[in-house]
């Protein structure tokens, strides 16, 4: 999920390539031209004093496209970019970066839509997986699932604080047969031995710790509800399932 292509070539230094179009008093590009850059790339759109500014589509030797607005040979405004791995995002741009509100679709038809900032997932977004149907919808940070968020499966959701791409801490799994378990995620070490050097190695797993069951009830992720605990459980034990990774 990354801007690959040639775009940041300097249009103001050296051979600018093969231009076709309008240009203002001081001979530069101003209105509407089509530009065959010295690397491959082509341009068609609005330019303002030599500068790429409004509409306009760029064509990437790679396969690439993007067709939208531009402001000072930058990206700004609305568009949409076609990835040469079959990705796309339409949305928001500022300054050459995806930010604002968009939706990109994944090449294994992922998608994601809600707020972006330099390029990364941030703010309020969901997320759906193509192939489960599942949809996390809640609050990212830098790309990935953090604090309040709610994640939905086929016939129940679990809704809480998320850390890392993983839930963390209160929450609970909501099932459509109208009750709901409460419980906490935790980060739980599990030993393994080791059958070459004779040594135990622990890692870190996480697992659900179920607490009550309760009839349905208004989501507070950071309330912790009280009650007599239980062992811990994996969340497949107890009906839940660990969120997937998100497409980067």
């Amino acid at each position: 999920m990354s801007d690959v292509g040639s775009e940041d070539f300097d249009d103001d230094q050296g051979y600018l390539g093969e231009y076709e179009g309008d240009r203002n008093e001081a001979g530069e590009r101003h209105g509407v031209g089509r530009a065959v850059l010295p690397n491959g790339d082509t341009y068609q759109g609005m330019y303002e004093n030599g500068k790429r500014s409004g509409q306009g589509t760029y064509r990437f030797k790679n396969g690439a496209r993007y067709i939208g607005e531009y402001y000072q040979n930058l990206k700004h405004g609305q568009g949409i970019f076609y990835y040469p791995d079959g990705s796309k995002y339409e949305g928001s741009w500022v300054d050459d970066q995806r930010q604002g509100h968009g939706l990109y679709t994944y090449p294994n038809q992922d998608t994601y839509e809600g707020e972006w900032v330099h390029h990364q997932r941030n703010g309020q977004g969901i997320y759906h997986y193509n192939d489960t149907g599942s949809r996390y919808m809640g609050t990212w940070v830098m790309g990935k699932m953090e604090s309040a968020g709610e994640f939905i499966h086929l016939n129940h959701r679990y809704q809480g604080n998320f850390l890392n791409n993983n839930p963390s801490g209160p929450g609970k799994y909501v099932f459509e047969i109208g009750c709901e378990q409460h419980g906490e995620y935790l980060q739980v070490d599990q030993d393994r031995g080791d059958a070459e050097e004779d040594e135990t190695v622990s890692t870190m797993v996480l697992k659900w710790k179920p607490k009550a069951v309760t009839g349905l009830s208004l989501w507070t992720p950071a309330k912790d509800p009280s009650s007599d605990g239980e062992g811990l459980a994996s969340a497949d034990e107890k009906g839940g399932s660990k969120p997937p990774t998100p497409e980067t």
